[in-house]
C-alpha cells in the first residue's frame, strides 16, 4: 500500500469518525469486510480504527452441519423439600440451558411424571449421519427428532450418553452430510474471536458471537470436564450447539450458562471438543466411557496452607484423605502430601487434578510430584478406573453447593462405602461451607449415619429431620473409624 493510498484511507477514517459513521474495509485474516469502530483520541490526534471480525461465511459453510433437535418424553416432577434450600445470598447459579420444555400445568400420571417436549441443537461430524450434542438434551427422551437446515427430518437413535462430561452421540439414517470441521481448543487463545450456532428459543439456526473469557473452568458438580468461558450470548436452545473459531474449526460444544434468569448474561461455558470427540470414539467402540481414578480426597492450597507446609506459593492439590486399599494407598500416598504434578502437567488449582485423572487410561502409570513434609517426591500410581457409582453418585447430589441450614454438600454412599459403614447407610459430606455444620465442626470425609437418633439414608430423610428439628439437631458421624454425636445449632 503506498503513501497516497494510506493518507486516502486515514482521511476517509477521520471523516466517518467526525461524523459519527464506521468505516468497512477488508481485513487480512478473515477474507472479509469488517467493520472499523472509530478509537477515542485526544483532540487534534488522528483517530485509530479497530476492526470486528465478519463471520458470515463461516455461517454460510458450516450453517448446514448445525442441526435442530426436539425431544418428547416424560419427566417426574417432585415437590420441593424445605430445610436445606439455598439461603445464601447468591441468586446467581450455573445451569444447563437446553431443552426448554413445555411443562405447564399438566396433569400427571399414576408415577408423578408429565409428558414434556423441549428443543436443543447438535453438529454433525461425519458425512453418514453421527451428530454431538448434549446428553443433558436427549436424557430420558422417548422420542429424538433432528431438522436440517433444508428442513427435512429424521428420527434419531441415541448411540450412547456420557451424564459425566455432558456428551450425548446421535445418529441419522442420512448420507453425504455436511460435517463441521474439527479444531485444536488447547491452541485457542483467551481473547480470541469464536462463534456459536444454534436454536435458542427455537430460533433455528442463529448465529451470536464473542470471545474467549478463560480456559479450563471447573464448575459445580462437573468435576470431569476443562469447560471454556466464554461471553457469546447463549439462550436455552443453544444446548449441544457447536462453538467455532475464526477458522471456523469447532472446539467446543456449548453446554451451561451462569445466570440468574435462566437467559444470557455474558457468562457461557463449552466442553472442550476434544475431550467430546473422545467420549464420542469410547461411546460408539465400547458403548461406555473408561476414567482414571486416584482414590484421594484433595482440596485447595491457600497461603496459609503453603506457609504450614513450607510451600513457596500457594499451588497444588493436598490429599485431605486416602481411600483404604485404593489406587493411592497402594502407591503410598498420604493425607497431608501435595500433588504438584500429574503426568508432567503442573497443578496450579486442586480442580485441575480430577480432570487430568479422569481423562487417563484406567490401569496405566501415572508419575506423580509430591510435596512431603518440606521436600519433593515422586511416587508412580497405576490408576484405577472410576466406577459409574461414583460418578453417579455425585453428579445426582442433591444438594450441590455448601448451602442450606446445614451449611454442607452431601451425597449418599457407593456401594463399596455402604461395606465400610456398619448398618450400610449415610451420607458423606463433600463440602462444608460457612455455616453451623463448620462451627459444629463437621469435615469432608464425614459420613452422617443418623439425625436426633434416626438413621439416615437419603436426603430426603435429612431434610425431614432437619425440618422439624427445632433450632437444634444432633447428627451422629463417622469420621474414620470414631463415631461422634455432633451437636448442630441451626439458627
Amino acid at each position: 500500500m503506498n503513501a497516497v493510498h494510506k493518507q486516502t484511507i486515514l482521511s476517509i477514517a477521520l471523516a466517518a469518525a467526525a461524523s459519527g459513521g464506521y468505516l468497512l474495509h477488508d481485513h487480512i485474516g478473515f477474507g472479509s469486510a469488517v467493520a472499523a469502530v472509530p478509537a477515542i483520541a485526544a483532540a487534534g490526534e488522528p483517530r485509530a480504527t479497530v476492526s470486528l471480525p465478519d463471520f458470515s461465511g463461516i455461517a454460510a459453510t458450516l450453517g448446514p452441519a448445525v442441526v435442530n433437535i426436539s425431544v418428547s418424553g416424560t419427566a417426574r416432577v417432585a415437590a420441593g423439600f424445605p430445610g436445606m434450600e439455598d439461603d445464601s445470598s447468591f441468586s446467581e447459579f450455573f445451569r444447563r440451558f437446553g431443552p426448554p420444555g413445555s411443562f405447564g400445568m399438566v396433569p400427571r400420571d399414576g408415577n408423578g411424571r408429565v409428558p414434556t417436549h423441549g428443543l436443543g441443537s447438535g453438529f454433525i461430524v461425519t458425512p453418514d449421519g453421527t451428530i454431538l450434542t448434549n446428553a443433558h438434551v436427549v436424557a430420558d427422551a422417548d422420542e429424538v427428532t433432528v431438522k436440517l437446515t433444508d428442513k427435512r427430518e429424521f428420527k434419531a437413535k441415541v448411540i450412547g450418553i456420557d451424564k459425566q462430561s455432558d456428551v450425548a452421540v446421535l445418529h441419522i439414517d442420512a448420507r453425504n452430510l455436511t460435517t463441521v470441521k474439527i479444531g485444536d481448543p488447547d491452541k485457542a487463545r483467551v481473547g480470541e474471536w469464536v462463534l456459536a450456532i444454534g436454536s435458542p428459543y427455537g430460533f433455528d439456526n442463529s448465529v451470536t458471537a464473542g470471545i474467549i473469557s478463560a480456559k479450563s473452568r471447573t464448575l459445580p458438580d462437573e468435576g470431569y470436564v476443562p469447560f471454556m468461558q466464554t461471553d457469546v450470548a447463549i439462550n436455552p436452545g443453544n444446548s449441544g450447539g457447536p462453538l467455532i473459531n475464526a477458522n471456523g474449526e469447532v472446539i467446543g460444544i456449548n453446554s451451561q450458562i451462569y445466570s440468574r434468569s435462566g437467559g444470557y448474561q455474558g457468562l457461557s461455558f463449552a466442553i472442550p471438543i476434544d475431550v467430546a470427540m473422545n467420549v464420542e470414539q469410547q461411546l460408539v467402540t465400547k458403548g461406555k466411557v473408561s476414567r482414571g481414578r486416584l482414590g484421594v480426597m484433595i482440596q485447595d492450597v491457600n497461603q496459609p496452607l503453603a506457609d504450614s507446609f513450607g510451600l513457596p506459593r500457594p499451588l497444588g492439590a493436598l490429599v485431605s484423605s486416602v481411600e483404604p486399599g485404593g489406587p493411592a494407598a497402594r502407591a503410598g500416598l498420604q493425607a497431608g502430601d501435595v500433588i504438584l504434578k500429574f503426568n508432567d502437567h503442573e497443578i496450579t488449582r486442586s480442580s485441575e487434578l480430577p480432570v487430568l485423572v479422569a481423562n487417563a487410561k484406567p490401569g496405566s502409570a501415572a508419575r506423580l510430584e509430591l510435596w512431603r513434609q518440606g521436600s519433593s517426591k515422586t511416587l508412580t500410581i497405576a490408576l484405577g478406573e472410576l466406577s459409574p457409582d461414583v460418578a453417579l453418585a455425585k453428579k445426582n447430589a442433591e444438594n450441590s453447593g455448601p448451602a442450606g441450614k446445614l451449611g454442607l454438600a452431601l451425597r449418599p454412599l457407593t456401594p463399596a462405602e455402604r461395606t465400610e459403614v456398619s448398618g450400610g447407610t449415610g451420607l458423606v459430606v463433600e463440602e462444608v461451607g460457612n455455616g453451623p455444620a463448620a462451627r459444629a465442626g463437621i469435615q469432608p470425609g464425614d459420613v452422617v449415619l443418623a439425625a436426633n437418633g434416626e438413621a439416615v439414608a437419603s436426603l430426603e430423610q435429612l431434610r425431614r429431620k432437619i425440618e422439624h428439628a427445632g433450632k437444634r439437631i444432633a447428627l451422629l458421624i463417622q469420621r474414620g473409624e470414631q463415631r461422634m454425636f455432633v451437636p448442630v445449632t441451626l439458627g
